[in-house]
């Protein structure tokens, strides 16, 4: 093909039209026959055919709002703050007793001094012998807005000094013997005396003069002791750091405990007390003198939640007139702890006259006490309890 090209090329001036013609015609002849495939038909362009089915949908634009703004976190609440708490019960208390220090006022508790007077609002009542083979007890209050009389106060020994320092307590009371007296001077405990000091909230009941000898008859009343004692020169919180030694909790029943329905105290060959359980109130109703003992002021039976048998030595003082006692309340003793009508052995120490009484388990654990009243007997090593 390409010489036939070219020939025409170099004659083409020569060749009339008609021959050019001619040859134009079977070049492209030529041309055409090559593309025929090889069954001689020429080639097809190939067609792809798209079924209209089957061709894929659009998907639909669509315009995304805009995020909304993540909420900001509310604050975190601020945590309640502990609900005022009674640190001698365990119970609900007013907000100022918290740190306040308590009253701890001796309690005359002879057959012939009775009705008692106000004990059946106490938060912790201490009953421990005396010369004689009486008690005496001592009443510790953190409030005594709504105690009415308290009475009759009596006389202070020198290990009744013991026990109210170490609630670090305003220590009320009527005269007291020498040994009490030296204590009170030499640890400068904070006292209000009803005989060798400020009387103004001191008394005389005018009915129990009717038909009691004096001794009998001296009281004291929570409104008195709310008016005239922040007058006194005295502190009337704790100082900072002072904590008592009591565990509190909503049930104390001892679980492993063996039964303790009731039980009886015998302090000496004429005085016993004793305790009934009140399975209704679960608590311990206290009874001597052959009669349940009933608050003189509204005839409120006097009960605790808690009762606390401390052992330890006590002996006479040796020639002393009076046929006085020594209670040792420091380094650690024996001890019964009953409680929703069980009880077991416990332990009790203290360090020195100023520190507080703790009370463990015999495996050395803390005791807890159920949330409420407790009644406190210090007794000799060898005296008899009965418990059933």
């Amino acid at each position: 093909m390409k010489k036939i090209v070219d020939f025409i090329k170099r004659h083409i001036r020569y060749l009339p039209p008609l021959i050019i013609a001619v040859v134009i015609l079977i070049t492209l002849v030529t041309c055409l026959s090559r593309v025929k495939d090889e069954t001689g038909e020429p080639e097809e362009t190939p067609v792809i055919e798209v079924t209209p089915s089957e061709e894929p949908s659009p998907e639909p634009v669509t315009t995304k709002p805009d995020p909304e703004p993540e909420p900001e976190p509310e604050p975190e609440p601020e945590p309640e703050p502990p609900a005022p708490t009674n640190p001698l019960t365990g119970l609900p208390g007013a907000d100022e007793t918290e740190n306040k220090r308590p009253l701890a006022i001796m309690i005359n508790n002879r057959r012939d001094a009775l009705p008692l007077l106000g004990i059946s609002k106490a938060d912790i009542l201490y009953e421990v012998l005396v010369e004689g083979g009486i008690t005496r007890m001592m009443a510790l209050f953190m409030d005594v807005s709504d105690v009415g009389v308290i009475g009759s106060v009596r006389s202070s020994r020198h290990y009744y000094v013991d026990l109210a320092e170490s609630y670090d307590a305003v220590y009320i009371f009527a005269g007291g013997s020498e040994f009490a007296y030296r204590e009170l001077k030499n640890r400068n405990i904070t006292r209000i005396d009803g005989v060798a000091g400020r009387a103004d909230i001191f008394y005389r009941d005018s009915e129990r003069r009717k038909t009691m000898s004096s001794e009998h008859t001296l009281v004291t009343s929570g409104e008195l002791i709310e008016k005239w004692v922040p007058t006194y020169d005295f502190r009337l919180e704790h100082e900072e750091g002072f904590e008592y030694a009591l565990d509190f909790v909503e049930n104390g029943t001892p679980q492993d405990g063996l039964p303790a329905k009731e039980l009886s105290i015998k302090y000496s060959s004429s005085k016993s007390s004793s305790f009934t359980f009140d399975d209704d109130e679960a608590l311990y109703d206290f009874s001597q003198f052959g009669n349940i003992c009933k608050d003189g002021n509204d005839g409120a039976v006097v009960s605790f939640t808690n009762i606390l048998i401390l052992k330890t030595a006590i002996s006479p003082i040796r020639g002393d007139a009076y046929g006085r006692i020594d209670v040792v309340t420091t380094g650690g003793g024996d001890g019964i702890f009953i409680c929703g009508g069980k009880y077991i052995p416990i332990m009790w120490s203290r360090e020195d006259n100023a520190a507080r009484f703790v009370y463990t388990l015999e495996d050395g654990s803390p005791l807890s006490l159920g949330c409420g009243k407790t009644y406190i007997g210090i007794v000799s090593n060898d005296t008899v309890v009965d418990i059933g």
